[in-house]
């Protein structure tokens, strides 16, 4: 609450597996307000946030017999089905959605604008346009990061978005078309700048993994944030970058010494929800 009485520029990070598990909705809630202003996730966290705007997902058991979901053709994400389906139908969309902007390049590449390459940043933008484009549910629409991100032009950088099924896809496309590029170097000029040029800045983090390394490793280059909230259940213990507690961050300068931070310990889509509902529905 102190902190949006100040200029800051918020960083929101979350790992796929929070789209996968009920904070997708919560998320673009804030994403549609512009309680956020960049985006750092997984490839997961792209294709996921897609695959829900066309169908859900569907509750299952973390005690499911492997062997016996793979015979019929369900992927598991701890206590979530993910029906083979489901990737069928986003994998036609991506097929779609490449042939659209590779053309799109073309041209620019003809016009002398462009070298035929795209930033994963600007892709994803594309990705948030191509929803509202495809789904005509505005309901749907609602609950979809992506589709509100480019609505409001809120960054979303993914560095692994080669990951998941969204690197397969892109394995599939450029085999037929080796000119296609994504230039993973002008994304990060572009957040480590936004970092730079902040006057503060906040970071929300959720998990760990790349998300939160690239968000902090990012304000290094301002000499840390100035505001900072941890949500994981990660344990310092095991070395892990989700179990990384605030005062390593400071050791490397990500954090400044003088930061307002927490690092709070428990499941994420139960605490979020909750910090969301006390500091930000009141401002709606």
């Amino acid at each position: 609450k102190e902190a949006k009485k100040e200029k800051l520029t918020v960083f929101l990070g979350y790992t796929s597996n929070m789209v996968s598990s009920g904070l997708r909705e919560v998320i673009a809630y804030l994403v549609k307000l512009k309680f956020v202003d960049v985006i750092v996730t997984t490839a997961g966290g792209i294709e996921e946030d897609i695959i829900k705007c066309q169908t859900p997902f569907v509750l299952g058991s973390f005690n499911a017999d492997g062997k016996e979901l793979r015979r019929k053709g369900i992927n598991r994400i701890g206590n979530i089905f993910v029906p083979n389906n489901r990737y069928i139908e986003f994998e036609k969309l991506m097929s779609r959605f490449f042939v659209r902007i590779s053309g799109e390049l073309k041209q620019k590449n003809k016009l002398g604008i462009s070298q035929n390459t795209i930033s994963p940043s600007e892709l994803i933008f594309e990705l948030g346009k191509e929803i509202d484009k495809e789904v005509k549910s505005e309901q749907i629409k609602e609950n979809s990061i992506l589709y509100w991100a480019a609505k409001n032009n809120i960054p979303v950088f993914c560095p692994a978005i080669t990951d998941g099924s969204f690197g397969d896809m892109t394995y599939f496309y450029k085999k037929k078309n080796p000119d296609f590029k994504i230039d993973i170097t002008s994304d990060i000029v572009k957040i480590n700048d936004i970092a730079i040029n902040a006057e503060k800045t906040g970071a929300i983090i959720l998990g760990g993994s790349l998300p939160k390394h690239h968000i902090m490793n990012a304000n290094m280059f301002r000499d840390g944030t100035d505001y900072t909230v941890y949500i994981s259940t990660g344990t310092e213990g095991d070395g892990s970058m989700a179990g990384a507690r605030p005062e390593e961050a400071v050791s490397w300068g990500k954090q400044a010494m003088n930061a307002t931070s927490v690092m709070v310990e428990g499941d994420a889509t139960i605490i979020f929800p909750l910090i969301v509902a006390g500091v930000f529905v009141d401002e709606k």
